[in-house]
């Protein structure tokens, strides 16, 4: 993000008040080029900190086929959670052969296709999965390979609803009451399937690095328990992402530099310390690689007074192209893109369009006074907005752009009204 000739915002060399003229609001905007950097990034820490590694590029937080083919550009890896990210990826070409396909509930058709497409991992995640694969793999000319997620039992520093490590998650074969140890026992008996490793994911936007050098221990002792009591040691061990990344003004996050070196150092000690030899190290960003990299970009409609030093501001999006703020109290840094340098003045409420008292975009931002038909820049925007559009009040769901040494290109087409009865039936 910079501050172009004209005194205006610009991401990519693109000057955002010409993105919203040219593509209408709102409008997503994605820096290619610190998309691709920030992949890099990754990719060469783990390069340095570990012998044989995969940073596999956490697709929930953003997937169209512009960006399926970027990540497989830059050799990562792929983590989908559903048949429609699988289907994207390899729509756009993604090896299959890297990805590695998640999920909790996993439909029979779903574990099917990813037999059928050769992915490579299916990362199990619970006995009823296990044994579903286990029957869809029977009599195939190879054995699936297959990794089992573990829940750790580690408290991440984070929103309860983005915590996936602890005993009571939704996710994960639990080690408190042995699922874990049976479901080894179980996957090693199966001659359909391949079992190379173990996973863990403790959680989303966690800030704080020791989290993550308490489930790289764990994750290590449950190896090495493993190894005690079946003679199985594990090929690959993969310890998810869910580095956070700073929203507002003078918020500091660990670096992934800081992150890849702290759990391949935990990793690392832990295997000389039991024993055990250092596994294949896989990595699962996702938020880290694209929320710093993009920007939502809204229209201000109506401007209330709410009294002298208040004011609310309507814009054209809300709450249906980005519900964080109202699932997680997400905070961003607002910023009117036309004139970045002009100081605050009045403490503004930005609200949605749609109909809901808790569409706020954000509260009690210092900003100066807004006036109708002014682009406003949501910095950070993109993890897990575009992903969890919605077509609440059926309205059709924004474009996306990628911009690249001041050129943009539309990477996905906003919808329109007629894309919102394609599927209505009479």
């Amino acid at each position: 993000m910079e501050i172009n000739d004209r005194g205006r915002l610009a991401l990519g060399g693109c000057d955002l008040v010409d993105l919203a003229e040219t593509y209408d609001t709102p409008l997503y905007a994605y820096d290619e080029a610190a998309l691709r950097a920030a992949c890099r990034r990754y990719r060469d820490a783990l390069a340095g900190a570990w012998d044989d590694g995969l940073v596999v590029y956490a697709a929930k937080a953003f997937l169209v086929l512009a960006m399926a083919r970027l990540v497989a550009e830059e050799d990562l890896g792929l983590d989908v959670v559903s048949g429609g990210e699988l289907h994207t990826a390899l729509r756009a070409g993604f090896p299959p052969e890297r990805i590695y396909f998640h999920g909790n509930n996993k439909a029979p058709w779903e574990l099917a296709a990813a037999l059928e497409h050769g992915v490579g991992r299916v990362v199990v995640d619970n006995l009823d999965e296990l044994a579903l694969l286990s029957k869809l793999a029977g009599g195939r000319d190879r054995p699936a390979p297959i990794a089992l997620r573990v829940t750790p039992g580690v408290e991440a520093d984070t929103h309860a609803h983005l915590r996936t490590g602890h005993n009571d998650s939704k996710f994960g074969l639990r080690l408190s009451t042995g699922e874990a140890y049976r479901a080894v026992e179980l996957a090693l008996d199966e001659p359909g399937l391949d079992l190379v490793g173990l996973h863990a994911h403790i959680g989303s936007q966690i800030m704080d690095l020791a989290p993550f050098t308490a489930a790289a221990r764990t994750m290590v002792a449950v190896a090495a328990e493993v190894r005690r009591h079946t003679g199985w040691t594990p090929a690959e061990l993969n310890l998810g992402g869910g580095l956070g990344v700073p929203y507002l003004p003078g918020e500091r996050a660990p670096t992934p530099e800081d992150f890849v070196a702290t759990v391949a150092l935990a990793v690392g000690e832990a295997c000389d310390g039991a024993g055990l030899p250092r596994p294949r190290l896989v990595l699962e960003p996702g938020r880290s690689i694209v929320a710093p990299a993009a920007v939502a970009l809204y229209r201000v409609g109506a401007v209330r007074e709410l009294n002298g030093d208040r004011v609310m501001v309507a814009v054209d999006g809300g709450m249906a192209d980005n519900p964080r703020p109202t699932l997680y109290g997400a905070r961003y840094q607002v910023v009117p893109a036309g004139r970045p340098r002009d100081p605050a003045a009045v403490s503004t409420t930005v609200v949605g369009r749609y109909c809901e008292s808790g569409d706020v975009l954000a509260r009690n931002v210092p900003l100066p006074r807004l006036q109708r038909g002014e682009v406003v820049a949501f910095l950070a925007a993109g993890a897990y907005q575009v992903a969890m559009a919605s077509n609440y009040n059926r309205f059709p769901r924004p474009a996306v752009v990628f911009c690249c040494g001041g050129r943009s290109r539309l990477v996905q087409a906003r919808e329109t009204l007629d894309d919102l009865l394609a599927r209505d039936r009479l």
